[in-house]
């Protein structure tokens, strides 16, 4: 029995003997989210109201 102790701990100490080692730890540049700018969706909307409103100004002038 005192041999099973004995092995079961040296097993541990050897196992974590060698679980680090000494080179620097890779760090990873962390994550940039960027937001999309919510202008340019709106933008979009004025293009066609435009084109509306120009050629309701034309019916209407006619």
């Amino acid at each position: 029995m005192k041999k099973l102790v004995l092995a079961a701990a040296l097993s541990v100490a050897a196992s974590t003997a060698f679980a680090g080692n000494l080179s620097e730890p890779v760090i990873e540049a962390p994550v940039v989210v960027e937001e999309t700018n919510a202008s340019s969706s709106s933008a979009a909307i004025w293009v066609p109201l435009v084109l509306l409103a120009i050629v309701a100004a034309v019916v209407i002038a006619d």
